[in-house]
């Protein structure tokens, strides 16, 4: 540290990486704020500076030292920040504590956890010093790898694991195992341990009845909503399954419901009409839902929601290791929160390693001529959302419309008064549910041949 260097901090002023003290006599707040930075991502503590950044220095005596070593051995876990002394003048001097992002967080002072906010400190909250206790754990025992021991190979779909396998030879992702025997192949990706199934096994390659029973967090919501908003959908579906039955699933609706939008290119008169939202922008979105997501929460899923102005793909839990969504649009560390089942989608081809995800969303979103994707962690789920240039009215591809459809559009055409929910499954075959007939009402209304007009029980649909 010289003196150039701390003139240069004053100048910038306090920061994430950067705090003032006046003098020694505040070597309290001091600690809390080197605690803060060992929580956050280090950082750098300047004795002699005023919060305005007029550089004071202070008389410094080897008793300031000691006192200000012996009120930073009060952090616990141990650490060990340097400590320079830097003249600015005269027989005064600045003392700049230094430290790196603590390898042993969360770190405390005094009993107290702190976190770093902007260029102020607060007390953490238990639920912060939990998830940062959680974070340390996590590379010895998480819910992935713990062990599934009920669960046999006889549990798995050995189909999807030789896939796998075949396909990570294939993309020379994995060597050839040399066999075909499903224990062998889940040994060599890493699922099994003294011979029993980790828990990845199972969301990676359960069988479906199974999963459903024991793992109700495998689970896909997605729905297709009439509007900008969840008042009313047009279809509405749950899948249990393995992580690649989910996949599929998700891919098949988008499909189905994935807005077209027609596009101009250059140099030429055509017109090309594509899916408004890239396909595979989408998929890596799914995908990283799958491999980032909490499966702690038994409650928990992965969900597609596409509405008239966006497309939203949501997994419950939040960002970890610090990470914010600003940071995943840049160049970031690859950390995923289940590594277990990360390294099996890589290996499948399904994603990419190196943290470059979202980077290669924001790819393919411009690549289509679309904004940005944006990413929220609010509520405890991530979500990621694509959006249009511009509003495009619901569209559905190559649907046509079905042979229960076509009496419905009858049954309509002959009460110009229009007919309630009810009646209209009165008048079908008996076996069609209510909630089939509400999906058939509804793509009937988004093709523009049936309107509906009042709420609840009072409500009636009509020909368009």
């Amino acid at each position: 540290m010289t003196p150039e260097l701390v003139a240069d901090l004053a100048r910038t002023g306090e920061s994430e990486l950067v705090e003032f003290k006046r003098s020694s006599a505040e070597i309290n707040s001091a600690a809390q704020a080197v605690c803060a930075m060992l929580n956050h991502r280090g950082g750098r503590v300047l004795i002699g500076v005023a919060p305005t950044g007029q550089v004071l220095g202070q008389e410094v005596g080897a008793r300031t030292i000691e006192d200000i070593a012996q009120r930073l051995r009060e952090i616990e876990p141990p650490a060990f920040p340097s400590i320079d002394r830097v003249s600015v003048g005269g027989t005064r001097e600045v003392l700049a504590i230094t430290v790196g992002a603590g390898n042993s967080t969360p770190y405390t002072f005094r009993n107290r956890a702190y976190r770093r906010v902007g260029n102020t400190n607060e007390v953490m909250t238990r639920a912060a010093y939990d998830r940062l206790l959680l974070e340390k754990l996590h590379s010895e025992e998480r819910w992935e790898n713990r062990p599934a021991p009920d669960w046999t190979i006889e549990d798995l779909d050995e189909r999807e694991i030789r896939l796998t396998v075949a396909d990570a030879v294939r993309t020379s992702r994995l060597e050839d195992p040399g066999s075909l025997d499903p224990r062998d192949l889940l040994r060599g990706l890493g699922l099994l341990k003294d011979g029993v199934l980790l828990r990845a096994a199972v969301v990676l390659f359960g069988a479906e009845q199974r999963v459903v029973a024991e793992f109700p967090q495998c689970m896909l919501r997605i729905a297709r909503f009439a509007g900008i908003d969840r008042t009313e959908f047009i279809d509405n579906r749950q899948v249990h399954g393995n992580a690649f039955r989910l996949l599929r699933s998700a891919e098949t609706f988008l499909r189905d419901h994935n807005p077209i939008a027609g596009r101009l290119v250059a140099g030429s008169i055509e017109r090309i009409d594509a899916p408004l939202y890239p396909p595979l922008a989408v998929r890596e979105a799914l995908a990283n839902a799958i491999c980032h997501r909490d499966y702690a929460i038994g409650g928990g899923s992965v969900a597609v929601g596409i509405y008239d102005d966006r497309l939203e793909v949501t997994s419950s839990g939040s960002l970890h290791f610090q990470l914010t969504p600003a940071m995943l649009f840049g160049p970031h560390e690859s950390l995923p929160w289940n590594p277990l089942i990360a390294r099996v989608f890589y290996r499948r081809g399904i994603i990419e390693s190196w943290g470059r995800g979202t980077i290669r969303m924001v790819e393919l979103a411009a690549a289509a001529n679309l904004p940005r994707p944006e990413i929220e962690d609010a509520g405890g789920c991530v979500t990621v959302r694509f959006r249009p240039q511009r509003y495009v009215p619901p569209q559905l591809v190559q649907r046509p419309v079905t042979e229960r459809q076509r009496t419905i559009l009858a049954m309509l055409d002959e009460a110009p008064a229009g007919l309630p929910l009810r009646e209209i499954v009165a008048k079908l075959d008996g076996e069609t549910t209510t909630r089939q007939v509400r999906l058939d009402l509804n793509v009937l209304k988004m093709l523009d041949l049936a309107q509906s007009s009042g709420r609840g029980r009072a409500a009636r649909w009509r020909r368009s």
